[in-house]
C-alpha cells in the first residue's frame, strides 16, 4: 500500500508551533498518513554562532511531536553529517521506502527561493512541494503538478525570534511546547 508522507526538514532551533501547525494543516489538507520532521546536520544556507547541538535539536524536535501519533522524527540526515541537501535526502528515501509518495513541506518564503535550490528541476520530478502560506508571502498561485498549496491561518512565529526573546528574557510561553521549554531550561541550551 502506497504511504503518503510529509518531510518536513529545518534546524529546528528550536521547533516551534508554527512548525507544528505547517506539518498538521498540510498533513489534513493533503491527506497524508504521516510527516516526518527531519533536522538537519548542517544546512547549507544558514550558518551562524551559537545554533543548539544536532542532539539537542534532535532531543527538542522528540519533545514537540511527541502528543502526534503520525507524526515522526528522522535522523537521516543528522546520521549522515555535513551539509544537508534536500535532493541527497529525497534520494535516500526513496530509495529506502520506494512505495511511499513524498510532499516536501515549505513555507512559503521558502518558496520565493526555490529555484536557486541545487537540482531543483531533479527535486521536482522526485517529490511534491506542499507550500504553506507564511506571513508576508503570496503562494495561492503555486499550484502545478510538483507543488501543492497549503492554506495556513498566519502564524508569525520563528526560530530566531525565540531565541531573541529567550536571550533577552521574555515569554515565549505558546510559541513553543511546553516540553520543548522545559528542555530549554533543564539544558541551558541557549545560555
Amino acid at each position: 500500500m502506497t504511504k503518503k508522507i510529509g518531510l518536513l526538514g529545518g534546524t529546528f532551533d528550536p521547533p516551534h508551533n508554527a512548525h507544528l501547525m505547517m506539518a498538521q494543516e498540510t498533513l489534513i489538507t493533503l491527506e497524508l498518513d504521516e510527516v516526518w520532521f527531519i533536522p538537519v546536520y548542517s544546512p547549507p544556507h544558514k550558518t551562524r554562532e551559537h545554533m543548539a547541538l544536532p542532539e539537542e535539536r534532535l532531543d527538542m524536535t522528540k519533545r514537540a511531536i511527541i502528543d502526534n501519533s503520525q507524526f515522526y522524527v528522522s535522523t537521516v540526515e543528522l546520521d549522515r553529517k555535513g551539509p544537508s541537501y534536500t535532493l541527497d535526502t529525497v534520494k535516500g528515501l526513496k530509495h529506502d521506502y520506494p512505495e511511499a509518495v513524498f510532499y516536501f513541506i515549505i513555507g512559503g518564503d521558502m518558496a520565493a527561493s526555490l529555484e536557486s535550490w541545487k537540482n531543483i528541476e531533479e527535486l521536482k520530478e522526485a517529490v511534491i512541494f506542499a507550500v504553506v502560506d507564511r506571513p508576508g508571502y503570496s503562494v495561492d498561485h503555486l499550484s502545478s503538478r510538483s507543488m501543492k498549496y497549503i492554506e495556513m491561518p498566519q502564524v508569525d512565529i520563528s526560530s530566531t525570534m525565540i531565541r531573541e526573546r529567550i536571550r533577552n528574557r521574555n515569554n515565549i510561553r505558546y510559541y513553543i511546547p511546553d516540553s520543548v521549554w522545559k528542555y530549554i531550561e533543564e539544558h541551558q541550551v541557549y545560555g
